[in-house]
């Protein structure tokens, strides 16, 4: 295999005559960018030689010819990076990647916390607002990087293998304490209710985490109005959950992909919740593993509802 700079020397060569400046031939991870910067650099330092100074022409067709195997480098790196995208270890990838964002931004996550709990002082209502919108940051980058690890485990995975009790009211308190600064921030109106019969038998983790991830899309496509996470009771086990806005609505030519993970937009700046779809694919898993089914409504410029029913008996019923 040829060195990486006789690679390089040569697509220069060849790009300097018009021909392809093919850089095919360079060895797996090599820093060829760096070579190809060096090579420009010692270049440049020689032109003002006078034997290559009155050579303009020829000067100017090498820099071209520079810049042509950039653009080349450019590509294939791409071209790499795709088809570790695409390759059998893809998802592994991913994976990684989403853990080793998930450890720095739980170390924001609780350093931000201990700050908004007075560890650091006492501190003023704007810095306090300012440490929220940190905290609620940091809390939807790094709910992003689960949602990419739950979707690569199947997006089923319930964190409570087993229905426990737990109060309705401190899974809606949590919401609100994350997602109160951005509201306040887009000046909305945010409340939460909760059901007459506060304690129930369920999984509180992976409600509390639908609910948030429809609760956070709904502040983020809402410009002006409320954003609602309400409870309804049917009867005395079953719940309709619900989490409504004021916001922009809905096109229908997206409602047939919404739950889909991984989509892409139709047209650049076209209506999608994240261009990704990972939040509300994980939703709909999530909701269906704890027997319900995550459904919406919709009208253009007046707002979205989405809503499920969950079986949440009371401690007493089951005793």
């Amino acid at each position: 295999m040829r060195s990486a700079v006789g690679v390089l020397t040569d697509a220069v060569r060849r790009a300097a005559t018009g021909r392809s400046a093919d850089v095919r031939g360079l060895p797996p991870f090599v820093p060829a960018r760096r070579i190809l910067e060096r090579l420009r650099r010692s270049f440049l330092e020689h032109v003002e030689a006078p034997d290559v100074r009155d050579q303009s022409d020829d000067v100017v067709a090498i820099v071209r010819a520079l810049e042509r195997v950039q653009d080349a480098l450019d590509l294939d790196s791409a071209h790499r990076f795709a088809s570790r995208l695409t390759g059998q270890d893809a998802q592994q990838l991913v994976v990684e990647m989403a853990h080793d964002m998930r450890s720095p931004l739980g170390s924001i996550l609780i350093l931000a916390d201990r700050l908004r709990g007075g560890a650091g002082g006492e501190l003023s209502p704007i810095q306090q607002r300012q440490l929220g919108l940190v905290y609620s940051a940091a809390f939807g980058l790094s709910s992003l990087a689960g949602d990419v690890i739950e979707l690569a485990r199947g997006g089923t995975t319930l964190v409570d293998t087993e229905p426990m009790p737990f109060a309705v009211s401190d899974v809606l308190q949590s919401i609100m304490d994350i997602l109160r600064p951005m509201a306040e921030e887009k000046r909305l109106d945010m409340k939460a209710t909760g059901p007459s019969a506060d304690v129930r038998v369920g999984h509180p983790s992976a409600l509390n985490r639908v609910l948030l991830n429809l609760a956070t899309n709904a502040i983020k496509f809402t410009n002006t109005g409320s954003v609602a996470v309400s409870t309804r009771e049917l009867d005395r086990s079953r719940i309709e959950f619900s989490v409504q806005d004021t916001g922009r609505g809905i096109p229908d030519h997206v409602m047939g992909s919404l739950f889909e993970a991984f989509r892409q937009r139709q047209t650049p700046g076209d209506y999608a919740f994240s261009s990704a779809g990972l939040g509300l694919s994980i939703c709909q898993k999530l909701v269906r593993a704890m027997g319900g089914e995550l459904q919406v409504t919709t009208e253009l410029e007046k707002g979205t509802r989405f809503f499920f029913t969950l079986d949440l008996e009371q401690p007493e019923q089951i005793g």
